[in-house]
């Protein structure tokens, strides 16, 4: 017998079975579903403390691990010396370039400023990173592949509202990109600890305070960090000089420090 559409047909025996448990269906008691429960995550900071140390320097190292590239074989950093990148990521920041001779056990330092241009953003001209020179400036510069670049870590700080903090994570971001693929392993560095190093650490320390422990460190610079504008060249020096400190240490810093500081 024909059906209409989207209606099962049965065959006979097939409906004297649904007309047999028809009733005892009807008295069945209704569906019940148990109620959904979240299944709750142990927040990081509740962890025990020395759980926390080692999940923080197993995070870390998986971290750097995926910033690390290995160097061609065309490329390798030669015994004789070596190149050390030290980044400040905000726009008034700078490239810095250290070339250690470990022969003569002399170094050469350069520094540069980051690349940027003006750009109507709504109803306002604003400063971005110039993507072309910053490339354009890293392959001038003919740095070895298989280098270590060390980069501030952006941290951002809620008086620096929603502008201050897409600029300094776009930054922080970009740099780090064009970085790795320029064929350097990368290695973030949150400002507290150069700062510590150098004793810059702490709310009575200024820019210009950058400045001068990067001219007494690197004196035959000290012409180009005279002005307040070049605090970003002697952070990016300074940054550099902290990161030829840690070449040899296996951890950037301590598990303890890389749980409170704030990504």
């Amino acid at each position: 017998m024909p059906t209409a559409y989207g209606q099962a047909s049965h065959p006979p025996m097939c409906s004297l079975l649904l007309s047999k448990l028809r009733p005892l269906l009807s008295h069945s008691p209704p569906f019940f579903a148990a109620p959904f429960r979240r299944r709750r995550s142990l927040a990081f900071s509740a962890l025990p403390t020395k759980t926390k140390a080692v999940d923080a320097a197993l995070l870390k190292e998986k971290w750097l691990e995926s910033l690390t590239l290995p160097s061609p074989e065309e490329h390798v950093v030669t015994r004789e010396s070596s190149y050390v990148i030290g980044v400040d990521p905000d726009l008034s920041g700078a490239l810095a370039l250290l070339k250690i001779n470990h022969v003569l056990a002399s170094s050469e330092a350069q520094v540069f400023d980051t690349p940027h241009l003006p750009v109507l953003v709504g109803k306002r001209v604003r400063k971005r990173l110039d993507a072309k020179s910053i490339v354009q400036l890293i392959r001038s510069l003919d740095i070895p592949s298989g280098s270590t670049a060390y980069i501030e870590q952006s941290t951002p700080f809620p008086k620096d509202g929603k502008q201050g903090w897409y600029s300094g994570g776009f930054g922080f971001g970009f740099w780090i990109g064009t970085l790795v693929t320029s064929g350097f392993s990368v290695v973030p560095v949150p400002s507290a600890l150069w700062k510590r190093h150098f004793q810059l650490a702490g709310g009575n320390c200024t820019k210009d305070d950058s400045r001068r422990v990067a001219s007494d460190l690197f004196p035959l610079l000290s012409s180009q960090l005279q002005r307040k504008k070049d605090h970003g060249r002697a952070e990016a020096l300074l940054i550099a000089a902290y990161g030829e400190t840690l070449k040899h240490a296996k951890l950037l810093y301590t598990p303890q420090e890389f749980v409170s500081s704030e990504v």
